[in-house]
């Protein structure tokens, strides 16, 4: 019986070497008073984008609905959902494309979520209608647009 490892019986050229993003890389990029990203990743042909988001106490996040998956991971602080039900740290919520939701950050502390994000971020007002509109490239330019005001390199962060 052969126990090789599985990397032994691959060829090393399939490796593809890792992007890395250390904490200092990329700065908080400031959406609005009490909202601020980090970007992690841009996904090409905008497909998403995987950024920290941080909010103060007391900010809301308004009716929006998902174009794609969402995968939000709490590190730091605790929000309240639309539904009721608050989050707090090492809490993880999975919204399926197509959901419809808003919620405020809750408590003295400010919330940073881990967000992974499918598609686009679609604001909406009480008809429905949409306001405003998040893609990978759209936040991309805005990355952008803060490195070259405040004299910042813009890392590589597309894939």
């Amino acid at each position: 019986m052969n126990f090789a490892s599985p990397a032994a019986k691959v060829q090393m050229s399939t490796f593809l070497p890792a992007r890395t993003v250390a904490a200092d890389d990329t700065p908080w990029v400031t959406l609005s008073a009490g909202k601020a990203f980090k970007p992690l990743r841009f996904l090409g042909d905008d497909r998403g984008f995987v950024e920290l988001l941080r909010l103060q106490p007391g900010e809301e996040i308004a009716l929006h609905r998902h174009t794609g998956e969402v995968h939000a991971f709490n590190l730091q602080g605790s929000r309240e959902l639309c539904t009721g039900e608050v989050i707090g740290p090492g809490g993880y919520v999975y919204e399926p494309a197509g959901n419809v939701d808003s919620w405020k950050v809750v408590g003295d502390t400010s919330l940073i979520v881990f967000v992974a994000v499918t598609g686009a971020v679609e604001y909406l007002d009480a008809h429905g209608a949409v306001t405003s509109r998040y893609t990978a490239s759209r936040l991309l330019e805005i990355y952008r647009g803060h490195c070259e005001a405040n004299g910042l390199e813009v890392a590589d962060l597309v894939d």
